[in-house]
């Protein structure tokens, strides 16, 4: 064992914990060997929120457009295979995280089926993926505003400051604010996502349904059939891999496994549900968009198709509830992916993968204050420098990656079984259902800019050199 293997902080001693601690969880708070868990604060409807919150965002705000364009109303499918390729990871998932409910979630589960190099290539992709999708989603969050602003007739480069437009200032200010918020408990986070979610949700099923009524002539309007897929059904798949990055959201709350009550019975329900869920929108969605308009000129709008859409069917007042459920969605997006991202680094410190001061925990808040800087500091850096598009793809890639691993480890701690491994739930259609989900990951892999792969790998290169540098030495109890 390391002599780096106390990695939770000054404050709490013990060894590196093992999976066979997991399964004995109190409801409020995890104690084992002396070290203290995170509070367990997130209820089942806190870790449905996470992970639509996460989801709800580029699925129906930015990609209609886009995805219509490409495939035609067949995007429709696309948005439906992504859904499918989700759920044959989020099952596998779902029982690793109810063996392992601890923070970290991808990370600690690959970890304990492949190793600590895996792991910690895993984990450190995992915290910059995080960090480099929270960068976009508030970059999102500022062009939403500024358009706000333009209708509400405000100027907004009255914001502006030197060397940083109004957009980039919005995201700055939100990336900073929300941050601070999750140091202060994640309970105040959970209490937020789950406002901002439910509003949200409000506004787009009231516009799904009107849309929906539309398109089937209730009121009257006419509409023109389309050839489902005019681009062919090789195009519909290849579509799906481009808005695949819309399903991200369900391993987030695997990442907070830790902080989830009764984690048995809600991870499960959170991560799968939340798939089904989003999807289901994401369908719906396409629908609606393709039907108002028809998918090449829906696609002349770009990624601003949804707004166009809205008011077509209610007018500016349309308009402006679209892009203040866009505003939402960027929000919840953001907050959700800077909690995330902070427990993949707290996750890391416990294992000696990192230096165990990035693991302290406050004991005000009970909240890991310097992972959190870890997150939140890269996030409002890169949001400063104005170019995230690309880092954005490159988070999809980092994911895929280790939702193939997910897969991977599943069927090892299943084939070795050992002691400790006792999830409350088991994946369905086993070993059919992980041996799918995992190369449908890679598969998808294949279909991304080759500019995404290759930072991608390198990032995972410099990770697994770190490692070698750092914490080669690190051995993980329970680890096949």
């Amino acid at each position: 064992m390391s002599s780096r293997s106390d990695p939770v902080g000054e404050n709490i001693q013990g060894e590196t914990p093992t999976p066979q601690d997991v399964v004995e969880v109190q409801d409020e708070a995890d104690v084992t060997e002396g070290d203290v868990e995170l509070e367990r604060t997130i209820g089942l409807v806190g870790g449905l929120s996470i992970g639509v919150g996460t989801m709800i965002g580029a699925g129906i705000f930015v990609f209609p457009g886009i995805a219509a364009g490409q495939a035609g109303p067949a995007a429709a499918g696309s948005f439906a295979i992504g859904m499918v390729v989700a759920l044959l990871v989020a099952l596998p998932a779902s029982e690793l995280a109810t063996a392992m409910p601890r923070s970290g979630g991808g990370y600690y589960f690959i970890s304990r089926g492949l190793g600590s190099l895996a792991g910690a290539v895993v984990g450190i992709s995992l915290w910059l993926g995080l960090v480099f999708a929270s960068a976009f989603y508030l970059m999102g969050f500022g062009n939403y505003a500024m358009a706000v602003f333009a209708r509400a007739g405000f100027d907004a480069q009255l914001l502006s400051v030197v060397g940083l437009s109004p957009v980039q200032v919005l995201g700055v200010l939100f990336g900073v604010g929300l941050t601070g918020l999750s140091l202060t408990g994640t309970e105040n986070a959970a209490k937020l996502q789950n406002v901002v979610v439910a509003i949200l949700l409000v506004v787009l099923t009231l516009f799904l349904t009107y849309g929906g009524l539309d398109a089937l002539g209730v009121f009257g309007r006419a509409t023109t059939p389309e050839t489902f897929a005019p681009f062919g059904y090789g195009q519909m798949i290849a579509t799906a891999a481009l808005v695949f990055t819309s399903y991200l959201g369900f391993a987030q709350v695997a990442t907070v496994a830790g902080e989830i009550k009764k984690p048995g019975r809600n991870l499960p329900i959170a991560m799968v549900g939340s798939v089904v869920f989003v999807g289901i929108f994401y369908v719906a969605t396409i629908f609606v968009a393709t039907s108002a308009f028809g998918s090449a000129k829906l696609a002349s709008f770009g990624e601003t198709a949804m707004v166009r859409v809205a008011e077509d069917f209610l007018g500016t007042p349309g308009a402006i509830a679209i892009l203040a459920a866009g505003l939402l969605a960027t929000v919840s997006s953001a907050n959700a992916s800077i909690l995330s991202s902070s427990r993949a680094v707290y996750a890391l410190s416990r294992d000696a993968l990192l230096p165990k001061q990035s693991g302290r925990v406050n004991l005000t808040y009970g909240t890991p204050h310097v992972a959190l800087a870890m997150a939140g500091v890269p996030i409002v850096f890169l949001v400063a420098i104005g170019e995230v598009e690309l880092l954005a793809e490159v988070a999809s890639f980092l994911h895929l990656v280790m939702y193939g691993l997910i897969c991977v480890a599943l069927i090892l701690l299943r084939r070795h079984q050992p002691e400790w491994y006792d999830p409350a739930f088991t994946v369905p259609g086993y070993p059919v259902t992980p041996i799918l989900g995992a190369f449908a990951s890679f598969g998808l892999i294949f279909f991304m800019q080759p500019m995404s792969q290759v930072v991608g790998i390198a990032l995972m290169v410099a990770a697994a050199a770190w490692y070698a540098y750092y914490a080669r030495d690190v051995q993980l109890k329970g680890v096949l």
